[in-house]
Protein backbone atom coordinates (compact mmCIF):
# COMPACT_ATOMS: atom_id res chain seq x y z
CA UNK A 1 0.00 0.00 0.00
CA UNK A 2 1.41 3.41 -0.93
CA UNK A 3 1.85 6.23 1.55
CA UNK A 4 -0.90 8.17 -0.23
CA UNK A 5 -3.41 5.30 0.09
CA UNK A 6 -2.35 4.79 3.72
CA UNK A 7 -3.02 8.44 4.45
CA UNK A 8 -6.38 8.23 2.71
CA UNK A 9 -7.28 5.14 4.70
CA UNK A 10 -6.28 6.91 7.92
CA UNK A 11 -8.47 9.88 7.05
CA UNK A 12 -11.39 7.55 6.28
CA UNK A 13 -11.05 5.78 9.64
CA UNK A 14 -10.83 9.09 11.50
CA UNK A 15 -13.89 10.36 9.65
CA UNK A 16 -15.82 7.20 10.49
CA UNK A 17 -14.85 7.50 14.15
CA UNK A 18 -15.93 11.13 14.21
CA UNK A 19 -19.20 10.25 12.50
CA UNK A 20 -19.90 7.48 15.02
CA UNK A 21 -19.05 9.78 17.92
CA UNK A 22 -21.34 12.56 16.71
CA UNK A 23 -24.14 10.08 15.95
CA UNK A 24 -23.98 8.80 19.53
CA UNK A 25 -24.19 12.33 20.92
CA UNK A 26 -27.13 13.16 18.65
CA UNK A 27 -28.85 9.91 19.67
CA UNK A 28 -28.50 10.81 23.36
CA UNK A 29 -29.96 14.21 22.57
CA UNK A 30 -32.87 12.49 20.84
CA UNK A 31 -33.46 10.40 23.98
CA UNK A 32 -33.46 13.59 26.07
CA UNK A 33 -36.06 15.13 23.75
CA UNK A 34 -38.35 12.10 23.95
CA UNK A 35 -37.96 12.00 27.73
CA UNK A 36 -38.89 15.65 28.10
CA UNK A 37 -41.91 15.12 25.84
CA UNK A 38 -42.98 12.26 28.11
CA UNK A 39 -42.95 14.46 31.22
CA UNK A 40 -44.92 17.14 29.34
CA UNK A 41 -47.65 14.88 27.99
CA UNK A 42 -47.99 12.02 30.45
CA UNK A 43 -48.73 12.27 34.20
CA UNK A 44 -45.76 12.06 36.55
CA UNK A 45 -48.10 11.50 39.53
CA UNK A 46 -51.26 9.44 39.85
CA UNK A 47 -54.42 11.45 40.59
CA UNK A 48 -54.82 9.97 44.07
CA UNK A 49 -54.49 11.78 47.39
CA UNK A 50 -50.97 10.47 47.93
CA UNK A 51 -49.78 11.65 44.49
CA UNK A 52 -48.30 8.22 43.83
CA UNK A 53 -45.44 8.55 41.32
CA UNK A 54 -45.96 7.05 37.86
CA UNK A 55 -43.23 5.21 35.99
CA UNK A 56 -42.86 8.25 33.74
CA UNK A 57 -42.12 10.46 36.73
CA UNK A 58 -39.75 7.94 38.28
CA UNK A 59 -37.87 7.42 35.01
CA UNK A 60 -37.66 10.78 33.27
CA UNK A 61 -38.36 13.59 35.74
CA UNK A 62 -35.20 15.61 36.26
CA UNK A 63 -33.06 13.21 34.25
CA UNK A 64 -34.20 14.11 30.72
CA UNK A 65 -33.66 17.85 31.19
CA UNK A 66 -30.28 17.26 32.87
CA UNK A 67 -29.21 15.05 29.96
CA UNK A 68 -30.20 17.87 27.61
CA UNK A 69 -27.95 20.29 29.54
CA UNK A 70 -24.97 17.91 29.78
CA UNK A 71 -25.20 17.35 26.03
CA UNK A 72 -25.08 21.11 25.52
CA UNK A 73 -21.70 21.12 27.23
CA UNK A 74 -20.51 18.16 25.14
CA UNK A 75 -21.58 19.91 21.95
CA UNK A 76 -19.71 23.06 22.94
CA UNK A 77 -16.56 21.04 23.64
CA UNK A 78 -16.76 19.24 20.30
CA UNK A 79 -17.20 22.54 18.44
CA UNK A 80 -14.32 24.29 20.21
CA UNK A 81 -11.37 21.99 19.72
CA UNK A 82 -12.45 18.65 21.21
CA UNK A 83 -9.42 17.44 23.22
CA UNK A 84 -7.43 20.60 22.51
CA UNK A 85 -9.41 23.73 23.47
CA UNK A 86 -9.14 26.63 21.07
CA UNK A 87 -6.88 29.52 21.97
CA UNK A 88 -6.37 33.16 21.11
CA UNK A 89 -8.42 34.70 18.31
CA UNK A 90 -10.00 31.34 17.43
CA UNK A 91 -11.32 31.01 20.99
CA UNK A 92 -12.64 34.57 20.96
CA UNK A 93 -14.38 33.92 17.65
CA UNK A 94 -15.92 30.70 18.98
CA UNK A 95 -17.24 32.56 22.02
CA UNK A 96 -18.85 35.19 19.78
CA UNK A 97 -20.48 32.45 17.72
CA UNK A 98 -21.82 30.70 20.82
CA UNK A 99 -23.18 33.99 22.17
CA UNK A 100 -25.05 34.73 18.93
CA UNK A 101 -26.41 31.19 18.83
CA UNK A 102 -27.59 31.66 22.42
CA UNK A 103 -29.37 34.83 21.32
CA UNK A 104 -31.33 32.84 18.72
CA UNK A 105 -32.30 30.26 21.35
CA UNK A 106 -33.34 33.01 23.78
CA UNK A 107 -35.55 34.70 21.18
CA UNK A 108 -37.31 31.39 20.46
CA UNK A 109 -37.68 30.75 24.19
CA UNK A 110 -39.12 34.20 24.91
CA UNK A 111 -41.61 33.72 22.06
CA UNK A 112 -42.71 30.38 23.50
CA UNK A 113 -43.04 32.06 26.90
CA UNK A 114 -46.04 33.94 25.59
CA UNK A 115 -47.97 30.72 24.98
CA UNK A 116 -50.57 29.46 27.44
CA UNK A 117 -49.08 26.05 28.09
CA UNK A 118 -48.50 23.79 31.09
CA UNK A 119 -44.87 23.11 30.17
CA UNK A 120 -41.76 24.51 31.86
CA UNK A 121 -39.98 25.78 28.75
CA UNK A 122 -36.22 25.40 29.13
CA UNK A 123 -34.95 27.48 26.20
CA UNK A 124 -34.31 30.86 27.87
CA UNK A 125 -32.45 29.12 30.70
CA UNK A 126 -30.58 27.08 28.08
CA UNK A 127 -29.50 30.27 26.31
CA UNK A 128 -28.30 31.86 29.57
CA UNK A 129 -26.35 28.69 30.35
CA UNK A 130 -24.52 29.07 27.02
CA UNK A 131 -23.48 32.59 28.01
CA UNK A 132 -22.45 31.60 31.52
CA UNK A 133 -20.22 28.79 30.29
CA UNK A 134 -18.22 31.01 27.91
CA UNK A 135 -15.39 31.73 30.42
CA UNK A 136 -14.81 27.98 30.81
CA UNK A 137 -14.60 27.10 27.10
CA UNK A 138 -10.83 27.52 26.84
CA UNK A 139 -9.88 25.70 30.04
CA UNK A 140 -7.88 22.44 29.94
CA UNK A 141 -9.38 19.21 31.22
CA UNK A 142 -7.83 19.29 34.72
CA UNK A 143 -9.06 22.83 35.35
CA UNK A 144 -12.54 21.88 34.13
CA UNK A 145 -12.62 18.94 36.54
CA UNK A 146 -11.67 21.20 39.44
CA UNK A 147 -14.31 23.78 38.53
CA UNK A 148 -16.99 21.10 38.08
CA UNK A 149 -16.24 19.54 41.46
CA UNK A 150 -16.30 22.91 43.19
CA UNK A 151 -19.50 24.00 41.44
CA UNK A 152 -21.35 20.77 42.20
CA UNK A 153 -20.36 20.99 45.87
CA UNK A 154 -20.67 24.74 46.38
CA UNK A 155 -23.47 26.08 44.19
CA UNK A 156 -26.32 24.28 46.04
CA UNK A 157 -25.15 25.73 49.38
CA UNK A 158 -24.88 29.27 47.98
CA UNK A 159 -28.29 28.92 46.31
CA UNK A 160 -29.80 27.67 49.58
CA UNK A 161 -28.49 30.77 51.37
CA UNK A 162 -29.58 33.24 48.68
CA UNK A 163 -33.05 31.94 47.80
CA UNK A 164 -34.81 33.06 51.02
CA UNK A 165 -33.44 36.55 50.53
CA UNK A 166 -34.70 36.67 46.93
CA UNK A 167 -38.10 35.28 47.92
CA UNK A 168 -38.43 37.81 50.77
CA UNK A 169 -38.33 40.71 48.32
CA UNK A 170 -41.57 42.53 47.51
CA UNK A 171 -42.59 41.19 45.06
CA UNK A 172 -40.58 37.95 45.33
CA UNK A 173 -37.90 37.58 42.66
CA UNK A 174 -39.71 34.68 41.03
CA UNK A 175 -41.88 34.59 37.90
CA UNK A 176 -44.09 31.51 38.46
CA UNK A 177 -44.43 31.28 34.69
CA UNK A 178 -42.24 30.78 31.63
CA UNK A 179 -40.03 33.80 30.81
CA UNK A 180 -41.61 35.95 28.10
CA UNK A 181 -40.98 39.26 26.37
CA UNK A 182 -42.95 41.18 29.00
CA UNK A 183 -40.57 39.99 31.72
CA UNK A 184 -37.73 42.01 30.21
CA UNK A 185 -39.38 45.04 31.82
CA UNK A 186 -38.73 43.55 35.30
CA UNK A 187 -35.09 42.42 35.04
CA UNK A 188 -34.71 41.76 38.77
CA UNK A 189 -37.53 39.26 38.81
CA UNK A 190 -36.40 37.71 35.55
CA UNK A 191 -32.78 37.26 36.61
CA UNK A 192 -33.75 35.99 40.07
CA UNK A 193 -36.01 33.38 38.49
CA UNK A 194 -33.51 32.34 35.82
CA UNK A 195 -30.59 31.91 38.19
CA UNK A 196 -32.02 30.77 41.50
CA UNK A 197 -35.77 30.67 42.08
CA UNK A 198 -37.15 29.19 38.86
CA UNK A 199 -37.73 25.69 37.53
CA UNK A 200 -34.27 25.34 35.92
CA UNK A 201 -31.94 27.35 38.21
CA UNK A 202 -29.03 28.34 35.99
CA UNK A 203 -26.68 28.88 38.94
CA UNK A 204 -26.66 25.19 39.86
CA UNK A 205 -27.21 23.98 36.30
CA UNK A 206 -23.86 25.39 35.20
CA UNK A 207 -22.63 22.14 36.80
CA UNK A 208 -24.21 20.14 33.98
CA UNK A 209 -22.48 22.11 31.25
CA UNK A 210 -19.16 21.77 33.07
CA UNK A 211 -19.68 18.00 33.21
CA UNK A 212 -20.53 18.08 29.50
CA UNK A 213 -17.39 20.05 28.69
CA UNK A 214 -15.33 17.44 30.55
CA UNK A 215 -16.93 14.58 28.61
CA UNK A 216 -16.52 16.43 25.31
CA UNK A 217 -12.81 17.02 26.00
CA UNK A 218 -12.19 13.28 26.41
CA UNK A 219 -11.01 11.08 23.56
CA UNK A 220 -14.50 9.85 22.77
CA UNK A 221 -13.23 7.80 19.84
CA UNK A 222 -11.01 5.75 22.16
CA UNK A 223 -12.37 2.29 22.86
CA UNK A 224 -12.39 2.59 26.65
CA UNK A 225 -14.01 6.00 27.06
CA UNK A 226 -17.66 5.05 26.35
CA UNK A 227 -17.30 2.06 28.70
CA UNK A 228 -15.89 4.33 31.41
CA UNK A 229 -18.72 6.80 30.90
CA UNK A 230 -21.32 4.05 31.18
CA UNK A 231 -19.75 2.36 34.20
CA UNK A 232 -18.60 5.51 35.98
CA UNK A 233 -21.82 7.40 35.35
CA UNK A 234 -23.91 4.48 36.62
CA UNK A 235 -21.77 4.17 39.75
CA UNK A 236 -21.95 7.90 40.55
CA UNK A 237 -25.70 8.00 39.91
CA UNK A 238 -26.34 4.96 42.11
CA UNK A 239 -24.11 6.26 44.92
CA UNK A 240 -25.84 9.65 44.96
CA UNK A 241 -29.32 8.14 44.95
CA UNK A 242 -28.53 5.61 47.69
CA UNK A 243 -26.95 8.29 49.87
CA UNK A 244 -29.82 10.73 49.33
CA UNK A 245 -32.45 8.08 50.06
CA UNK A 246 -30.63 7.05 53.22
CA UNK A 247 -30.45 10.66 54.40
CA UNK A 248 -34.19 11.13 53.91
CA UNK A 249 -35.58 7.76 54.98
CA UNK A 250 -33.10 6.36 57.49
CA UNK A 251 -31.36 9.36 59.05
CA UNK A 252 -34.47 11.47 59.70
CA UNK A 253 -34.37 13.96 56.84
CA UNK A 254 -37.88 13.41 55.49
CA UNK A 255 -39.50 13.62 58.91
CA UNK A 256 -37.72 16.89 59.65
CA UNK A 257 -38.72 18.39 56.32
CA UNK A 258 -42.31 17.11 56.42
CA UNK A 259 -42.74 19.03 59.68
CA UNK A 260 -42.03 22.23 57.72
CA UNK A 261 -44.69 21.47 55.11
CA UNK A 262 -48.15 22.00 56.60
CA UNK A 263 -49.97 21.81 53.25
CA UNK A 264 -51.42 18.28 52.80
CA UNK A 265 -51.21 18.80 49.02
CA UNK A 266 -47.46 18.25 49.34
CA UNK A 267 -46.86 14.59 50.29
CA UNK A 268 -43.10 14.84 50.64
CA UNK A 269 -42.37 11.15 50.12
CA UNK A 270 -43.81 11.35 46.58
CA UNK A 271 -42.23 14.70 45.75
CA UNK A 272 -38.80 13.44 46.77
CA UNK A 273 -39.12 10.67 44.20
CA UNK A 274 -40.33 12.76 41.27
CA UNK A 275 -40.08 16.54 41.50
CA UNK A 276 -39.24 19.02 44.24
CA UNK A 277 -39.69 22.11 42.05
CA UNK A 278 -42.25 24.50 43.52
CA UNK A 279 -41.46 23.58 47.13
CA UNK A 280 -39.82 26.35 49.16
CA UNK A 281 -36.56 24.69 50.19
CA UNK A 282 -35.70 26.78 53.22
CA UNK A 283 -35.74 26.58 56.99
CA UNK A 284 -33.65 23.42 57.35
CA UNK A 285 -30.26 22.26 56.17
CA UNK A 286 -31.85 18.85 55.51
CA UNK A 287 -32.99 20.23 52.15
CA UNK A 288 -29.38 19.90 50.98
CA UNK A 289 -29.12 16.23 51.96
CA UNK A 290 -31.52 14.71 49.43
CA UNK A 291 -31.24 13.68 45.79
CA UNK A 292 -34.77 14.52 44.67
CA UNK A 293 -35.24 15.48 41.01
CA UNK A 294 -35.26 19.24 40.43
CA UNK A 295 -33.99 19.91 43.95
CA UNK A 296 -30.66 21.29 42.73
CA UNK A 297 -28.71 19.70 45.59
CA UNK A 298 -25.23 18.24 45.24
CA UNK A 299 -26.62 14.70 45.27
CA UNK A 300 -29.26 15.62 42.68
CA UNK A 301 -26.58 17.10 40.40
CA UNK A 302 -24.39 14.03 40.89
CA UNK A 303 -27.22 11.59 40.25
CA UNK A 304 -28.64 13.25 37.15
CA UNK A 305 -25.18 14.12 35.83
CA UNK A 306 -24.12 10.49 36.33
CA UNK A 307 -27.20 9.25 34.50
CA UNK A 308 -26.42 11.63 31.64
CA UNK A 309 -22.83 10.37 31.38
CA UNK A 310 -24.04 6.76 31.39
CA UNK A 311 -26.60 7.45 28.64
CA UNK A 312 -23.94 9.12 26.50
CA UNK A 313 -21.62 6.16 27.00
CA UNK A 314 -24.38 3.71 26.10
CA UNK A 315 -25.30 5.61 22.93
CA UNK A 316 -21.65 5.73 21.86
CA UNK A 317 -21.37 1.97 22.39
CA UNK A 318 -24.54 1.28 20.40
CA UNK A 319 -23.15 3.46 17.62
CA UNK A 320 -19.99 1.36 17.55
CA UNK A 321 -22.01 -1.84 17.49
CA UNK A 322 -23.94 -0.49 14.52
CA UNK A 323 -20.69 0.40 12.77
CA UNK A 324 -19.40 -3.13 13.36
CA UNK A 325 -22.65 -4.61 11.99
CA UNK A 326 -22.70 -2.03 9.18
CA UNK A 327 -26.15 -0.88 10.39
CA UNK A 328 -27.30 2.60 11.37
CA UNK A 329 -28.83 1.53 14.67
CA UNK A 330 -29.01 5.10 15.96
CA UNK A 331 -30.83 6.66 13.01
CA UNK A 332 -34.27 6.93 14.72
CA UNK A 333 -32.76 8.81 17.66
CA UNK A 334 -29.90 10.71 16.05
CA UNK A 335 -32.18 12.25 13.43
CA UNK A 336 -34.43 13.77 16.08
CA UNK A 337 -31.40 14.64 18.21
CA UNK A 338 -29.82 16.65 15.42
CA UNK A 339 -32.80 19.03 15.28
CA UNK A 340 -34.03 19.24 18.85
CA UNK A 341 -34.57 23.02 18.83
CA UNK A 342 -37.01 22.79 15.92
CA UNK A 343 -38.79 19.69 17.23
CA UNK A 344 -38.97 20.94 20.82
CA UNK A 345 -40.42 24.26 19.65
CA UNK A 346 -43.01 22.53 17.46
CA UNK A 347 -43.87 20.18 20.33
CA UNK A 348 -44.49 23.07 22.77
CA UNK A 349 -46.66 24.87 20.19
CA UNK A 350 -48.80 21.76 19.64
CA UNK A 351 -49.15 21.19 23.39
CA UNK A 352 -50.22 24.83 23.78
CA UNK A 353 -52.92 24.38 21.14
CA UNK A 354 -54.52 21.66 23.31
CA UNK A 355 -54.07 23.43 26.65
CA UNK A 356 -57.27 23.34 28.77
CA UNK A 357 -59.10 21.67 25.89
CA UNK A 358 -60.41 18.10 25.81
CA UNK A 359 -58.43 15.63 23.79
CA UNK A 360 -59.95 14.56 20.46
CA UNK A 361 -62.37 11.65 20.66
CA UNK A 362 -60.54 8.37 21.09
CA UNK A 363 -57.26 9.99 22.12
CA UNK A 364 -55.49 9.36 25.40
CA UNK A 365 -52.47 10.98 27.03
CA UNK A 366 -50.43 7.92 26.07
CA UNK A 367 -51.64 8.18 22.49
CA UNK A 368 -50.81 11.88 22.35
CA UNK A 369 -47.29 11.20 23.57
CA UNK A 370 -46.66 8.40 21.11
CA UNK A 371 -47.96 10.61 18.29
CA UNK A 372 -45.51 13.37 19.26
CA UNK A 373 -42.64 10.92 19.67
CA UNK A 374 -43.34 9.10 16.40
CA UNK A 375 -43.56 12.35 14.44
CA UNK A 376 -40.33 13.60 15.99
CA UNK A 377 -38.56 10.36 15.06
CA UNK A 378 -39.96 10.25 11.52
CA UNK A 379 -39.22 13.90 10.77
CA UNK A 380 -35.74 13.53 12.24
CA UNK A 381 -35.03 10.45 10.13
CA UNK A 382 -36.10 12.22 6.94
CA UNK A 383 -33.90 15.23 7.67
CA UNK A 384 -30.98 12.96 8.61
CA UNK A 385 -31.27 10.86 5.45
CA UNK A 386 -31.47 14.00 3.29
CA UNK A 387 -28.64 15.59 5.36
CA UNK A 388 -30.74 18.68 6.06
CA UNK A 389 -30.55 20.90 9.10
CA UNK A 390 -33.76 21.77 10.92
CA UNK A 391 -35.05 25.31 10.24
CA UNK A 392 -34.16 26.68 13.67
CA UNK A 393 -30.86 24.76 13.67
CA UNK A 394 -30.07 26.44 10.34
CA UNK A 395 -30.75 29.83 11.90
CA UNK A 396 -28.59 29.01 14.93
CA UNK A 397 -25.80 27.75 12.69
CA UNK A 398 -25.91 30.94 10.61
CA UNK A 399 -25.69 33.06 13.77
CA UNK A 400 -22.76 30.97 14.98
CA UNK A 401 -20.95 31.41 11.65
CA UNK A 402 -21.47 35.17 11.73
CA UNK A 403 -20.00 35.33 15.22
CA UNK A 404 -17.02 33.14 14.30
CA UNK A 405 -16.11 35.17 11.21
CA UNK A 406 -12.63 36.63 11.47
CA UNK A 407 -11.45 39.21 8.91
CA UNK A 408 -8.21 38.03 7.35
CA UNK A 409 -6.27 41.00 8.70
CA UNK A 410 -6.82 40.14 12.39
CA UNK A 411 -6.22 36.38 12.34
Amino acid sequence: MTSRSTAASSRTKKGAAASTRLAGIDAARGLALLGMMATHLMPTFESDAALTPTWIGLTFSGRAAALFAVLAGIGLALSTGKQRPLEGSDLAAARRGIALRALVIAVVGLALGGLDVNVAVILVHYAVLFLCILPFIGLPLKALCAWAAGWILGSPVIAFLLRPWLMAADPPLQLNHNPGWEDLSTPGQLLGDLFLTGYYPVFQWISYLLVGLIIGRLALSAAAVPVLLLAGGTAVAAFAKVLGTAAMEEWGGRAALQALLTDPNYPLDSLLQVNLAGVRQEGSWWWLAGSAPHSGTTLDLLHTGGVAAAVVGLCLLVGRLGEWLDLDLLLPLRGAGAMTLTLYTAHVCVVASFHLKPLPDGWTEDGMYFAHAALAVLIGMVFAILKWRGPLELLGHAANQVGRHQPAGIR
